[in-house]
């Protein structure tokens, strides 16, 4: 095994590579205020952004599911990497050479598996380009120039040429330090009767990269007539390659989604290349299987999924075309996004519409023209004989529950008038109100999915959950008390120097919400808020690693990223929360003494009623003090 890497290295690490571009690669960001950054949670399903990420910190924590952390426990969750993975993985992109504490520098085959399957597809994508310009390869350079593709666009995409020999590239990566194991578990080799074979031989070669720029997969295109496998053979399934979870070009594509709130779905990968070339940068495509529900997920992450935003699907005009347009409009709900076909003219894909007609006719094919759901009732309608009272009541059957699934209720009365003109139903309010019915129905049954998360209009806490950790009364975030002490927190962890050194001789027992008490002792437990005075970000890492489990984890990272309620905080609004959290404790002191001479009445000693008298009367002087000095006080 390998050694433990150097804690100097892995702090090296997390100051290199900032949190918010290594989020950006799996969503889009946008100003949050504070210095923050907001998206759309990448860890669950959520319409409104609830995640926040504090570059200034390092950190990122969502409001939603809690999830939160520094920038190794995003990649760690997102990517499914062990902690020694996700280190070297951030250590490649920001060219540090990593130590390890025992056995001197970790040898390439003691990386993790995830790793070195990302390390072999990236060698072997540059093998496959390579081999693009040998005599071999004339036969896919005159497929891509046939097409449209000259050698400047196969370099941009990052085509390659798989040899037609059995194991050309089996050999070539055993000499880069594979093991046989290692290639068949990639997916680019597979077994022979003598070892490992190539998987893709003879074949034109696409890389697919997941949404950082890591190439996890190959799509082949066969070239000959003698190869008697599929049209097009797929990486098939591994630790790093899901085809339901990864969009040929969103490497590319991810940039001009975010910035235009348009994504464009194609077929195939030609499609993906012909659509970009004519200046659709927004284009992407499925990897042979169709568009779905995770699909879905990393659109929303990038689109924000606001209502404005677009979705284009572009299919064959033909049936398969129409059937993965219909399947497409079954998770259509799934957007806040709107969604829209469009079919070229003689049934072409933009691949052949460029070559035919230029790029300006791919342009035009892409300008939203028929809503997805417009499309989906045209093909229900078109079923059924409308000549007859009979043919006209079964397509309203199957049409109205298309159209009471629209999201937007206006939008829903709008398309039931619609639905009611493609039947010839004069009578309108009757298509209106079976629609609005089973727009009810469904409500009621709970068909729709969960009920939309409440307004996040106001301050982020005030729609959290309570962490389940520490015992003790769930936190009352409208209570006063539980409000400053958060607040006190915050400020502990996000402006050190503003609330030191007087808040580290704060006890545990000044915070009445048993989460906030044991936000506090991991504080004291990394050495005080007068940690942060020299590195903030090290002093996170301090009180995040003395978290006792995830859930005070979760607690701390949501602390540090929450926005404070003042307007300006300075020094007099430190002062101002320092005080009212150890004026309340001093009451409370004084209640607790004050109550307990009250139980024990005539019984009490002389010598301790003295004892009680005397500190409530200093107690009592101090909470003078506090109220008419303030922090000056303290």
């Amino acid at each position: 095994m390998a050694g433990r890497i150097n804690d100097d290295d892995v702090k090296a690490v997390r100051d290199a590579v900032p949190i918010d571009a290594v989020v950006s690669e799996y969503l889009q960001l946008r100003n949050a205020g504070g210095g923050n950054l907001k998206g759309l949670c990448p860890f669950h399903d959520e319409k409104s952004p609830s995640f926040q990420v504090s570059p200034s910190k390092g950190l990122f924590h969502c409001f939603g599911c809690q999830e939160g952390g520094d920038t190794i426990a995003f990649v760690m969750k997102i990517d499914h990497l062990s902690f020694s993975e996700t280190v070297e993985r951030l250590a490649a992109k920001a060219g540090i050479t990593l130590r390890y504490e025992e056995g001197g520098y970790n040898p390439s085959h003691q990386r993790g598996e995830r790793i070195r399957l990302v390390e072999a597809h990236k060698i072997a994508a540059q093998f496959y380009v390579e081999q693009l310009d040998s005599p071999e390869a004339e036969i896919g350079r005159k497929f891509l120039a046939e097409r449209g593709f000259d050698q400047a666009a196969a370099a941009h995409f990052g085509v390659g040429y798989s040899p037609a020999g059995w194991d050309h590239l089996t050999r070539y990566l055993r000499g880069k330090g594979f093991s046989d194991r290692e290639l068949i578990t990639s997916g680019l080799s597979q077994d022979g009767r003598r070892g490992p074979i190539d998987r893709f031989r003879g074949r034109l070669m696409w890389p697919i990269s997941d949404t950082s720029g890591e190439v996890v997969g190959f799509g082949a295109r066969k070239l000959r007539d003698d190869d008697n496998g599929p049209k097009y053979l797929n990486t098939p399934e591994t630790a790093i390659y899901k085809k339901s979870q990864v969009l040929y070009g969103i490497d590319l594509a991810k940039k001009d989604i975010a910035k235009s709130s348009r994504a464009v779905v194609v077929e195939g990968y030609t499609d993906v290349m012909a659509c970009h070339l004519a200046g659709i940068t927004t284009a992407i495509a499925t990897c042979g299987t169709a568009f779905g529900g995770d699909h879905i997920k990393i659109l929303r992450r990038l689109l924000m999924d606001n209502g404005s935003a677009r979705v284009i699907f572009t299919f064959d005009g033909d049936a398969a075309g129409q059937k993965a347009a219909l399947r497409a409009f079954e998770d259509d709900q799934k957007f806040a996004a709107e969604t829209y076909i469009a079919i070229a003219p003689d049934n072409m894909d933009p691949c052949d519409l460029r070559l035919v007609k230029g790029d300006e006719a791919v342009r035009d094919l892409v300008e939203p023209r028929t809503p997805l759901f417009e499309f989906a009732l045209r093909q229900i309608v078109g079923r059924y004989d409308l000549e007859t009272p009979a043919g006209r009541g079964a397509a309203l059957d199957e049409a109205a529950p298309v159209v009471a699934r629209i999201k937007n209720s206006s939008s829903q009365h709008e398309v039931a008038v619609q639905l009611a003109g493609m039947l010839g139903i004069l009578d309108t309010q009757f298509v209106v109100k079976r629609v609005a019915q089973l727009a009810r129905w469904a409500r009621d049954r709970g068909d729709r999915g969960p009920a939309p998360a409440p307004s996040r209009g106001g301050p982020p806490h005030q729609q959290v959950q309570a962490p389940a950790g520490p015992s003790g009364p769930a936190l009352n975030l409208r209570s006063p008390a539980h409000r400053t002490e958060r607040e006190l927190l915050k400020l502990a962890l996000q402006k050190p120097a503003l609330v030191s050194p007087a808040f580290d001789a704060y006890g545990i027992d000044e915070f009445t919400a048993p989460p906030y008490a044991a936000v506090r002792q991991c504080i004291a437990e990394a050495g005080g808020a007068e940690q942060g005075l020299d590195d903030n970000r090290e002093y996170l890492v301090g009180v995040l690693d003395s978290a006792p489990n995830d859930t005070v984890r979760k607690l701390v990272t949501e602390l540090a990223v929450e926005v404070f309620h003042g307007k300006s905080i300075d020094e007099a609004y430190a002062g101002e929360h320092l005080v009212k959290v150890r004026l309340r404790a001093v009451d409370r002191r004084i209640n607790d003494v004050q109550g307990s001479l009250t139980r024990l009445g005539s019984n009490v000693a002389p010598d301790h009623l003295a004892a009680a008298q005397n500190e409530v009367w200093v107690l009592q002087q101090y909470a003078q003090s506090l109220r008419n000095h303030g922090a000056d006080a303290l």
